[in-house]
């Protein structure tokens, strides 16, 4: 771990005027932040500017949240991001992904069609940062023009993210492993 997570004791006002507005207030504290949150605090700035994107990916997105997670899953999984495929497969379940749907996102064969454009955009994104036109036309039809810059959006901040998180070391949690 290059980043542990802020002390308690050093959660100071600028920490909270970041977290203030953007998250719950269950959520605003080290105890319930997370290895993650806690982690980001550390630099109080970057972490309010990213969560107003954070929170709209993760809960005002137009994604399904079924297709939300999907991509997410398939950037942690490509990313070799442990932190972020825990927390994410936990979210899969909630938003009703089955657990063979889980489990294409690891390269599996998904038993959709949709989902096999979800996670071929997701790869392609994640490959070159872009979409061919047949793959912009395959989302296109599933998809409106607010979903697919979501999709675009979502595989692009979660692979920064990720990026982040193993590059800090964030850990999983002790009580999800």
């Amino acid at each position: 771990m290059r980043l542990p997570p802020l002390p308690a004791d050093q959660w100071d006002e600028q920490v909270q005027r970041a977290l203030s507005g953007l998250l719950p207030r269950d959520r605003q504290n080290p105890e319930g932040a997370g290895n993650a949150l806690a982690t980001l605090v550390r630099h109080p700035d970057l972490t309010k500017a990213y969560l107003s994107l954070g929170v709209h990916l993760l809960f005002r997105s137009t994604l399904p949240a079924r297709v939300r997670e999907l991509a997410i899953l398939r950037v942690a999984h490509r990313r070799g991001c442990a932190y972020e495929w825990a927390h994410h497969v936990e979210m899969a379940g909630e938003s009703g992904v089955s657990a063979a749907d889980i489990a294409a996102a690891r390269g599996g064969i998904p038993t959709d069609e949709f989902d096999r454009v979800i996670f071929d955009a997701t790869d392609e994104l994640d490959t070159t940062s872009n979409l061919s036109d047949s793959s912009w036309a395959a989302l296109g039809a599933h998809l409106d023009e607010r979903q697919c810059m979501d999709l675009v959006f979502t595989v692009g901040g979660y692979g920064m993210l990720a990026m982040a998180f193993n590059t800090f070391g964030v850990e999983v949690e002790q009580t999800e492993r």
